[in-house]
This record gives structure tokens, C-alpha cells and sequence, in this order.
């Protein structure tokens, strides 16, 4: 099975999507399930997981209507809000929508940067360990070690990084980053997906060496096993598009054995993710 382990649809709402700034123009307009569709089945991908692009509950409930017609849609990262009281009474409502995955929260825009760990987040951690959920973690670098800290107190929990945690590719630095991902890497319950990369590149002039150095940490520190593809569409339209981001993955993996490369472009991800 071949899966796109991370992508997004939306109604674009500039109120809403304020994150999409006038430099995203490309990405200003809606992103739907008949957009995405010819571009997977062009690369022969048989399905997607789409991650929430709105904290809101009810964007759990946008995705689920828009599976319902769409049965390419394989799961879904919802949002939910892990400090709540109620969060297992949440979380319970959801084990009526198998497609539920699991669920992220943004923690790359919060101000308190190490938000995760506090007692009330943490509490929404093991409640989704509880009730059978992933966590998506979407972070900046400087989060790196608050979320070492984090997958070690729960060491039972499906984790997985979004994006390869956004280094900064554009300025070629590794340092500190490499180090960082190879601590978190050191806890088997955590996945990484080789997502967004193009995104955290220069745009406009990327080349394929920019990412290399990023791909060897990554794979050095994960393994094949634990790594999964994920496009970031529509996100990254901004930088090249579909299949630029699929060239960058292609090229780098054509030596790797059939196996690697099939656990990669989506066996590991229909495993995490129980699809």
C-alpha cells in the first residue's frame, strides 16, 4: 500500500487561515478532495492521511464529511483539546469514527514553548495512550528537546514528528538540529515523517543537494522502519509543488532495497497509523 502520510484540505478563510500570508498566495483558495486525488493516483499512491489545519473540533468533523465521499482518504489527525477536563469523555466520542487516527496540536505557534509539558498537556497524552490515539508532533528545532522529554514519559505511545521538525534547510544548518533528532530518535516509540521539507528551503532556488545532508540525519537516526513519506499538500505548492517534493524522495531512495522502499513510501505508515 502505497500512502501520502501527511496532507491538508481546506476552504480557504483568510480570518482563519491567517498563517497563509500574501508570500502563499499559490495556496489563498481551496484545497479539496478532487484536487488531490488525480495527482495520487498519477504516482500510484493509494491513499492519504489528512491532518487538521484548524484547532478546532469541528475540523474534525470537515474531514470526516469530506471521507465520507472519498474513500482515498484512509485516516485522519484530528485536533482535540488535550488540557480539557473532559478529554477522555472527547476522546470517547471520537472512537465512533474509526478514521480518527489520531491528533496533533500546534505546538510550533505556541509562546510557551515547552507547553507540552505541562501537567494538563501531559494528562491529554496519556489519555490518548488510553484510548488508542497517535500523536503528530509539530514542532520548531528549538522544541526538539522538550519533545525528547516528552516521548520519554510515555513510552508506550505511538509518536511521530511532522516535517522532520523543520530545520533550517534554507541556511544549510545542521548543528544542533542533527543532534536533537538523534536523541529523539533514540526512543523507539517515535516515527518521523520526511515531510514539508521543500517548505523550510529557499522557494525559489532550492536544489536537490540542499536536503541530502537532512535525509542522511534522518535515516541514520530513524531507519527505514520508522520513517514514512508525506507530501505536505497543499502547503507545498509554495516551493514547487507535488512533484518536486516526490523528485527530491525519489532520487535520494533509488538505491535503497525494494524493501526499505516499500515500508517507506507506505508500509510504515499504514502500521502507525492502523490503516
Amino acid at each position: 500500500m502505497r500512502i501520502d502520510a501527511h496532507q491538508h484540505f481546506w476552504h480557504f478563510d483568510p480570518v482563519r487561515d491567517s498563517w497563509i500570508n500574501d508570500e502563499m498566495q499559490v495556496i489563498q483558495h481551496d484545497f479539496l478532495p478532487a484536487d488531490l486525488q488525480p495527482i495520487l493516483a498519477q504516482h500510484g499512491f493509494d491513499g492519504c492521511v489528512a491532518v487538521q489545519a484548524d484547532q478546532s473540533e469541528a475540523q474534525n468533523d470537515y474531514l470526516l464529511q469530506l471521507a465520507e465521499g472519498n474513500a482515498f482518504i484512509k485516516g485522519i489527525i484530528g485536533w482535540v483539546d488535550l488540557q480539557a477536563e473532559n478529554i477522555e469523555e472527547r476522546l470517547q466520542h471520537y472512537r465512533s469514527f474509526p478514521l480518527i487516527k489520531g491528533f496533533r496540536h500546534v505546538l510550533q505557534g505556541e509562546a510557551d514553548r515547552a507547553l507540552m509539558l505541562r501537567p494538563a498537556f501531559k494528562r491529554g497524552i496519556a489519555a490518548l495512550g488510553a484510548a488508542g490515539y497517535t500523536y503528530d508532533i509539530l514542532i520548531f528545532t528549538d522544541q526538539l528537546g522538550y519533545s525528547a522529554e516528552l516521548v520519554a514519559a510515555f513510552p508506550d505511545q505511538p509518536f511521530v514528528v511532522d516535517h522532520i521538525a523543520k530545520p533550517l534547510i534554507k541556511d544549510g544548518k545542521l548543528d544542533g538540529w542533527k543532534q536533537d533528532m538523534e536523541a529523539l530518535a533514540q526512543h523507539p516509540n517515535v516515527y518521523c515523517k520526511v515531510s514539508g521539507m521543500v517548505t523550510e528551503a529557499d522557494w525559489k532556488a532550492w536544489r536537490y543537494e540542499d536536503f541530502v545532508p537532512y535525509l542522511d540525519t534522518v535515516v541514520a537516526a530513524f531507519g527505514m522502519q520508522r520513517l514514512m513519506y508525506g507530501s505536505d499538500w497543499p502547503v507545498c505548492n509554495v516551493a514547487g509543488g507535488y512533484d518536486a517534493m516526490l523528485g527530491i524522495l525519489q532520487r535520494y531512495l533509488e538505491s535503497f532495497a525494494a524493501t526499505e522502499q516499500e515500508a517507506f513510501w507506505g508500509g510504515n505508515a499504514a502500521r502507525f497509523y492502523n490503516l
